[in-house]
């Protein structure tokens, strides 16, 4: 006879992987939407004909709506984020100074400069131009030579700093990148994902304010070149950022972000066909991002989750609950159909003590990321003594026989 203290065969099953309870109950905090009905209900979720695309409200960083936006692809100018970035983090260090002059060596204005064909800031060989300037004439500019000559003067070569930036990335949680150059010009295996040009914009947003300023200016004029701002979402109400991209092999792209109502949102695209299409979809992507998705906050109070059960205790189960209020983002039209599952990590085994998460709840709504929040006991539950042990694998013992 099976041992009284032993798991039964379903149960051992079990316990080497995740076991989901489905709740699809519909739950009053998730719903209560107000204008929502049962014709926007059945809306079609939105979509793009960009290749890439992500919209990101800010204050959470949770991801609202993505479409390959995981994916590996080609920046190209949009790669200038990340070359501010480090320098930002660089200047904020004392490593660096504002007031920093960098010589413009031959091969920044070849590969950079007018002679490239290329964005440019407009240098030319033996130019001594500060940091200030330079970052003008990477951010609102986009200029390649200025990108190569901050490279240059702050490690040695800009394959170093390509490097360099690559690892910082990195130490961000910025996973997908690898940059090759400072530039975004052509390079084998230069990518990162749409989702961390979103993630980098609201890193850049948020530790950096005086410099991200910047990304908003019109027009910057070094010497006597005068460049405008390529950001067509400039001109939309509340954008104040980031950085346009174009090469043949990426298409057109932008990181853009605009304030509405004291709300940030964010939008990633890429693989665009022209620059009037670049400009046309980021506008209605970020009209979508204000009218179209929702913020919801849900507080353990509001949510009756059902009893988990547990082995080998004195009860059956125990009652649980959310561990924190969570926030639950999507399209209004999602949030009807949302599907509601507790996942445990395997039986919940006795004894459980009020406060042991015992497991998740994830929420996954069509277009967007999941929601995952831990769960709680709100009871202890003891564990068997030897006779209800005893008594347990005995009927543990005969229902398995009734199979």
């Amino acid at each position: 006879m099976q041992k009284a203290a032993e798991y039964p065969a379903a149960a051992r099953t079990a316990q080497e992987k995740d076991i989901v309870v489905p709740f699809r109950k519909v739950f009053a905090a998730l719903l209560t939407l107000g204008a929502l009905s049962s014709a926007s209900a059945s809306a079609q979720m939105i979509d793009t004909p960009a290749s890439h695309a992500v919209i990101m409200d800010h204050a959470t960083g949770k991801i609202l709506y993505t479409k390959n936006g995981d994916e590996p692809m080609t920046p190209a100018s949009m790669t200038k984020m990340m070359t501010a970035y480090v320098v930002f983090k660089l200047i904020e260090r004392g490593e660096l100074s504002l007031t920093d002059k960098f010589t413009v060596s031959e091969d920044a204005w070849r590969r950079g400069g007018f002679p490239s064909g290329t964005s440019t800031m407009g240098l030319v060989p033996k130019d001594t131009p500060t940091v200030e300037e330079l970052l003008h004439g990477v951010i609102t500019m986009s200029g390649n030579d200025a990108c190569i000559v901050l490279a240059e003067g702050i490690s040695g070569s800009e394959e170093a700093f390509s490097r360099r930036m690559t690892e910082m990335a990195h130490e961000l949680g910025l996973t997908s990148v690898n940059f090759v150059n400072s530039t975004g010009l052509s390079g084998e295996g230069h990518v990162v994902s749409a989702e961390d040009l979103a993630r980098l914009a609201k890193m850049t947003i948020d530790d950096y304010p005086q410099y991200y300023e910047w990304y908003s200016l019109p027009s910057y004029t070094w010497r006597q070149y005068t460049q405008a701002n390529r950001n067509p979402l400039l001109e939309v109400a509340g954008a104040d950022g980031l950085k346009t991209g174009h090469l043949e092999s990426s298409g057109y792209g932008l990181t853009a972000s605009a304030v509405r109502d004291g709300v940030r949102r964010t939008i990633v695209v890429n693989g665009l066909p022209t620059m009037a299409a670049r400009a046309r979809e980021s506008e209605r992507l970020m009209r979508i991002a204000f009218q179209s998705f929702e913020l919801k906050t849900i507080g353990p109070e509001t949510l009756a989750l059902p009893d988990v059960e547990v082995w080998l205790g004195e009860t059956r189960t125990v009652p649980v609950s959310l561990a924190e209020p969570i926030e639950v983002a999507g399209h209004k039209a999602a949030f009807s159909n949302a599907k509601v599952e507790i996942v445990l990590a395997g039986p919940v085994k006795a004894p459980v003590k009020k406060g042991d998460q015992v497991g998740k709840l994830v929420i996954t709504m069509e277009g967007s990321e999941p929601t995952e929040a831990p769960i709680i006991a709100e009871a202890d539950v003891k564990k068997l003594g030897f006779v209800g042990m005893a008594l347990e694998g005995v009927r543990t013992f005969i229902s398995s026989g009734n199979e």
